[in-house]
């Protein structure tokens, strides 16, 4: 069974153009350090798990592309690194305590799906990334909600 998911990323740390710029156009979602996101990445994410790319923490908040998922939740090794913004002296090899998982980009939306537009599609209403205090930087979608979303980027 597929999972549906979005991620979301600050376009100045990590955007939609840097993960095309990639040779493979893959690359590995590391650095999440929040226990419940943490959770779904360790435990819910499956290969051929669908993803919305989401652009945050931006002028215009939006879904910028799709990807899939190519490795299921791993230890997060930058976690292991003290050199790396993402260390963490409580993690270990032996015990980590971060995950991540790889994705490959599928495309790059022609037409960006906005945060102001989902909140005013009514078939979004229940959409976790809509919910007031809704933080986590991946999050579960529904089928239906991942299908309207691609649905408003093609007009």
């Amino acid at each position: 069974m597929t999972n549906y998911w979005l991620m979301k990323t600050e376009p100045t740390t990590f955007s939609i153009d840097d993960l095309a710029a990639d040779p493979d156009q893959t690359t590995c979602w590391e650095g999440v350090r929040n226990y419940q996101a943490r959770n779904l990445l360790r435990d819910d994410f499956c290969v051929g798990d669908r993803v919305l790319f989401y652009h945050s923490a931006c002028k215009e908040p939006a879904v910028v592309g799709t990807a899939t998922v190519v490795r299921a939740g791993y230890p997060d090794s930058h976690a292991f690194d003290p050199r790396s913004k993402y260390f963490d002296q409580k993690s270990s090899p032996d015990n980590p305590t971060w995950f991540m998982v790889d994705i490959k980009l599928d495309e790059k939306l022609e037409s960006p799906v906005t945060l102001k537009s989902m909140r005013e599609r009514a078939g979004l209403k229940g959409m976790v990334l809509l919910q007031k205090g809704s933080r986590l930087s991946v999050q579960p979608v529904k089928k239906k909600e991942f299908d309207t979303v691609l649905k408003m980027a093609n007009g």
